[in-house]
């Protein structure tokens, strides 16, 4: 079990009993909706929660990652904790999934400094048993490198589909695969970040608090902003219908799986607007970045150059290729369902 200080238990509220912290500190959560002074960290639970459904991340009290005022650490926890009862109680799991991936952003960001920190070995060491006991992977520090075995770099690294994640462009000396410490870190984002959905989801759900029924109204209502969009795939190929699956499901969908299916939708006639509402259930979306980049990448900003739907070729090799016998070796999806003459 991991001993955490009070200044990871802020940064990290993820590992902590918040249950029992709740306890220890003498509080009930009803308490925290009908007394005027503890309702505003529900106040504050929400805007956590709301920061996360817009794609950011979540700005601590912390100054210089330490907890500087005796007020900030209960202020972090409890804001977490009842981030957790207030999604519960919404029951909105579009929003759980939006929240969980920007606490782990928000966690990697302290763990990629952790690991940096080389006035406070204590900070280094807590990060690296992070990392190896919740996702064992087993992290060595050799001189300015973090090190890992290469089986489980292949094993976290299996779905990054940029060229600079390949096996064969890293630096690999005794089957060891050296990496920054922000590399380390985002080897285990997607881990991270279900860890997190896990704890959230396994928690259990309460009965509705007095106080807290405005909070979850209102959650209700945002999660509309993400409803869930039902696309008929039609003629679609098994690469374009795969990216929609992984859209719909609220699950991640790389960069070069998102420009693909992008640039296919722009080419086959569809407009931004029509195009837009697929993204909505990814865990990281942003509406005003969303539109620029489809904008960009249709020529209606930026350089008016129209981007074209990646070949099948450069599609196998990032991993989103999924051919079926109906591609009949076409070279482009945009290809897919045109008999030939």
């Amino acid at each position: 079990m991991l001993e955490l200080g009070q200044d990871e238990i802020a940064k990290y509220p993820f590992l902590a009993d918040a249950g029992q912290y709740l306890k220890d500190k003498g509080f009930t959560l009803e308490q925290f909706g009908v007394d005027p002074d503890l309702k505003q960290l529900v106040e504050k639970a929400f805007e956590r929660i709301q920061v996360a459904a817009d794609g950011k991340i979540y700005k601590s009290d912390l100054i210089g990652d330490q907890v500087s005022k005796e007020a900030a650490l209960p202020r972090e926890v409890f804001s977490f904790l009842l981030a957790i009862v207030l999604l519960k109680l919404s029951g909105m799991h579009t929003l759980i999934k939006r929240f969980a991936l920007a606490e782990a952003r928000r966690a990697e960001k302290y763990l990629e400094k952790d690991l940096a920190n080389i006035s406070d070995v204590s900070k280094k060491e807590l990060a690296i048993k992070v990392i190896n006991d919740l996702f064992s992977v087993q992290v060595e520090k050799l001189d300015d490198y973090f090190v890992i075995s290469i089986s489980d770099y292949l094993k976290h690294s299996i779905n990054f589909h940029e060229r600079e994640w390949k096996l064969i462009n890293r630096h690999v000396e005794n089957g060891q695969v050296f990496l920054t410490p922000h590399e380390t870190v985002r080897l285990i984002r997607k881990e991270l970040g279900t860890y997190i959905n896990s704890k959230i989801i396994n928690a259990k759900t309460p009965t509705m608090i007095p106080g807290f029924e405005d909070s979850v109204n209102k959650l209700v209502s945002l999660s509309k902003k993400f409803v869930t969009f039902t696309v008929t795939t039609g003629e679609y190929p098994p690469c374009i219908k795969h990216a929609i699956e992984v859209l719909e499901k609220g699950e991640n969908l790389p960069h070069s799986g998102r420009f693909m299916l992008a640039t296919f939708l722009l080419s086959r006639g569809q407009s931004v607007e029509q195009v837009a509402p697929l993204f909505k259930n990814a865990p990281d979306y942003n509406e005003r970045v969303t539109l620029y980049q489809l904008n960009h990448l249709d020529g209606t900003s930026g350089s008016g150059i129209k981007y074209s739907c990646p070949s099948c070729e450069k599609l196998k090799t990032q991993d989103l290729c999924f051919a079926i016998p109906e591609c009949d070796n076409i070279i482009n999806p945009l290809q897919f369902g045109k008999k030939r003459k």
